[in-house]
């Protein structure tokens, strides 16, 4: 068993922090490794969810773990959380991943666990990238989890709503783990230049606040990635007498990337923020989300084909010239390649924010189609079918047919469009905004007028 206060050494992945490990051995572990927090005080961030009397917390410092699905960016901690949910809980730790393990492996885990178990040992099971197993292998853990054989704890960037199976998630409990603010990188960055044992304190290091600060920024919320920044700055510093310079910062943080990952949560979340500004006429909004999406490399042809259903979805006939200019924006892009055809969809991005907005042909358009699918296939009235032979005339195809360009004022307001058995609908519904203003009223006088028509014909 396990004593509070000490990391599990019986670890899977090699990767892992080993404590008692050979100095040697140690030094050639990557900086992130060597700091992983080994108390719950030493963990960056999470302070919502482990803040000191908070339900998780007693949980985990009482030794009632239960089995959990961690959910959140790269380098929150999860796997860090994990070792010491097993440490406080006084359980084996087992580490598997779903990137690198199939069924057969899962299967020599659960027997062992089972075994343990049986002799009175709890094991804690981490399911790295727990997402990446599908549903037959998901299952596997359910009467392991039921019967107590394993805590389980999985561990995933994606939305387990989407990601996980409803049988996994009904016997589990989702924590939400949040990307680590910059302000609590800083401190672990100034522990891993002071500490002489897992740190960089030997090497007398010099590091500004300012220079520790802008390395916690370039972690973007993650903080092994910071932690790995310091590390390469710290090698180069060693080039010029053990102090991190803005020379250094620049070749240590030039080209860095955003988090972005271009087919899960947070792809989704952004195009949504992005949609959601352009309809709240936000300009400024739109425009950085857009910014965030090219800068994490989302495909610019893919944000031109969105773009464009924002003009028609949220613009429409309010502004006809955004369809016109999102189809121009497009092409551009296709012309230009980037980063100059950027431009034009950026311009593109701020236009359809500015631009009036109207949903009403989009709704009329789903109004017109659910009629469809309720009245089924209706016939066409006689006086609007086409006629071109003399058998369909007898048969009385167009006839009572209005030319409406021969009726006063241009429109024939006792003839119907529609169906005999619908009667006259209205989809189509302006709003007083944009150019659908001068379309409303247009259209709230020829229907006021028809309506006169036919009670007058009754």
């Amino acid at each position: 068993m396990l004593r509070r206060g000490v990391v599990p050494s019986t670890v899977m992945n090699s990767s892992m922090s080993l404590p008692g490990l050979d100095p040697d051995i140690s030094a050639l572990q990557p900086l992130a490794e060597r700091m992983r927090p080994r108390t719950l005080d030493e963990m960056a961030g999470q302070q919502r969810l482990l803040a000191p009397g908070s339900a998780l917390r007693r949980a985990i410092e009482s030794g009632h773990v239960h089995s959990m699905i961690l959910w959140g960016p790269p380098g929150c901690g999860k796997t860090t959380l994990a070792l010491l949910l097993a440490q406080y809980a006084d359980a084996h730790f087992e580490a598997v991943s779903a990137v690198l393990c199939g069924l057969p492996e899962v299967r020599k885990v659960l027997a062992a666990a089972e075994q343990r178990f049986l002799g009175g040992h709890r094991t804690l099971l981490f399911v790295d990238e727990v997402h990446r197993f599908n549903k037959v292998q998901q299952d596997a853990f359910l009467p392991h989890i039921e019967r107590g054989t394993i805590i389980f704890v999985g561990a995933t960037t994606e939305n387990p709503s989407f990601e996980l199976n409803s049988a996994l998630l009904s016997r589990c409990r989702v924590h939400v783990m949040e990307a680590v603010s910059v302000a609590d990188v800083v401190p672990v960055l100034q522990r891993a230049v002071q500490d002489e044992t897992r740190g960089l304190g030997r090497h007398g290091l010099l590091a500004s606040p300012e220079a520790l600060e802008q390395i916690a920024a370039a972690g973007d919320g993650d903080v092994r990635r910071a932690l790995t920044l310091l590390e390469i700055a710290a090698e180069l510093a060693g080039e010029e007498g053990g102090h991190i310079s803005d020379a250094t910062l620049q070749q240590v943080l030039a080209d860095r990337t955003r988090r972005f990952d271009k087919g899960g949560e947070q792809f989704y979340d952004q195009i949504s923020a992005l949609h959601k500004s352009v309809r709240s006429s936000n300009p400024d909004a739109a425009l950085y989300w857009f910014a965030r999406m090219i800068d994490g490399g989302c495909d610019p042809v893919y944000l031109a084909r969105r773009l464009t259903r924002m003009a028609v979805e949220d613009i429409g006939l309010a502004d006809p010239r955004a369809l016109a200019m999102a189809t121009e924006a497009w092409d551009t892009y296709e012309r230009l390649g980037s980063p100059e055809g950027d431009l034009a969809l950026a311009q593109l991005v701020i236009y359809l924010a500015s631009a009036a907005k109207s949903n009403a042909a989009y709704m009329a358009w789903n109004a017109a189609r659910q009629d469809v699918r309720e009245y089924g296939t209706q016939d066409v009235p006689l006086h609007i079918r086409n006629a071109p032979t003399r058998l369909m005339k007898e048969l009385g195809y167009g006839k009572g047919y209005q030319y409406d360009h021969d009726a006063e004022g241009g429109v024939a307001l006792d003839q119907t469009g529609f169906p005999d058995a619908m009667g006259e609908r209205v989809y189509y519904q302006p709003v007083a905004r944009g150019m659908e203003l001068k379309l409303k009223e247009k259209l709230d006088a020829l229907r006021a007028a028809r309506l006169r028509a036919r009670q007058g014909k009754d």
